[in-house]
């Protein structure tokens, strides 16, 4: 009786472990390619009567990656423009349609947006998403084709002398009629963040970002999944195999190195200034995903815990506070680099 519950209790024990182990081993490769939400041509008059209203003239903006997978978006001009422009990064399961929000109150206050579907999402091409890994060179050539753009200045008599390299920052000037500068900002939301907050360390033209329920690494995120969204510690501990298996096979997948894949360790890399937002509700990237990126963070950092909001939900549980926090903080840093300048 004694061998048979020493059986019984080892059963029990190994067993939800292995279980979670070959379920990560089965959910890898639908990690690498998540539901496409294609961008409909109900999507697109949901987009144009949004730009309507905030008075935004968009123009296809297509992109060829380094790779050579055709990034499909739009640049979005606003109708009284400050001069700068922010890129739009939106979550993973969506499309450039998820930032339109965001997009308005940027085009009134002036800004020109950038809103790209990331590769294996919306109109993009491109086998499979790797959260940043692939993402950030993307930036980079996004970046590059909107700085080579000469109607991005036009409306400010802003002239550019473009870079592609990443170890410097592009030289701006302006002609006798123009006080203002030229800068280039980021916002994303839940992968879109991650993405924006690496694309940031490896490009130093991005001056900062506003990055809302990122993850903190990929292998923090698999800790989520593995405890059902609501039990991350059980992700840590008893159902660690499930992280262990799930990246494994992704790695080889993907050619990527998961540890690599990691906005915490990007803040640490470069130090350029962050608005890290998180959703006091969030159950898919819990909040500690946002606090480990603010200790990280060696820039100027703000961080705003959103009272009662889900996923991604603070501009609509703040629809007043989001975007005077954004305006106000990309316009400090804008200030702050005018200043140094001078």
């Amino acid at each position: 009786m004694r061998r048979r519950l020493i059986r019984i209790a080892l059963i029990l024990l190994l067993f939800p472990p292995l279980l979670a182990a070959l379920a990560g081993w089965l959910v890898g490769p639908a990690y690498l390619h998540p539901i496409r939400r294609e961008l409909t041509p109900d999507l697109i008059r949901e987009a144009d009567a949004s730009l309507a209203v905030s008075g935004g003239h968009r123009e296809d903006f297509n992109v060829r990656a380094p790779d050579g997978v055709m990034l499909r978006g739009w640049k979005v001009s606003a109708p009284r423009p400050n001069g700068s422009w922010v890129l739009l990064f939106h979550g993973v399961a969506d499309n450039r349609v998820g930032v339109i929000g965001q997009s308005e109150f940027l085009l009134r206050a002036g800004y020109g947006v950038v809103m790209m579907d990331a590769r294996a999402h919306g109109a993009s091409d491109g086998p499979m998403a790797t959260y940043g890994w692939l993402e950030r060179n993307d930036t980079r050539a996004i970046i590059d084709a909107l700085v080579s753009d000469p109607s991005v200045y036009r409306a400010k008599s802003v002239t550019l002398a473009p870079s592609s390299s990443v170890n410097s920052s592009p030289s701006f000037a302006s002609s006798a009629s123009s006080t203002s500068a030229f800068h280039l900002f980021a916002l994303g939301e839940s992968m879109g963040a991650g993405i924006a907050l690496q694309s940031a360390a490896a490009d130093p033209r991005i001056e900062a970002v506003v990055a809302e329920a990122s993850f903190a690494s990929l292998r923090e995120a698999t800790y989520d999944y593995a405890g059902l969204r609501k039990y991350p510690w059980l992700g840590k501990t008893f159902f660690v195999p499930f992280s262990w298996t799930l990246l494994y096979r992704d790695e080889s997948l993907a050619g990527f190195h998961a540890a690599e894949v990691s906005p915490e360790k990007s803040v640490a890399a470069r130090a350029f200034p962050v608005l890290l937002i998180c959703d006091e509700k969030d159950v898919a990237l819990p909040c500690r995903h946002t606090e480990m990126i603010y200790a990280a963070a060696r820039g100027p950092k703000q961080l705003w815990i959103v009272p009662g909001a889900f996923h991604t939900a603070a501009l609509g549980f703040q629809p007043v506070e989001f975007p005077r926090r954004v305006l106000a903080f990309f316009a400090s840093v804008a200030s702050a680099q005018n200043s140094n300048s001078e």
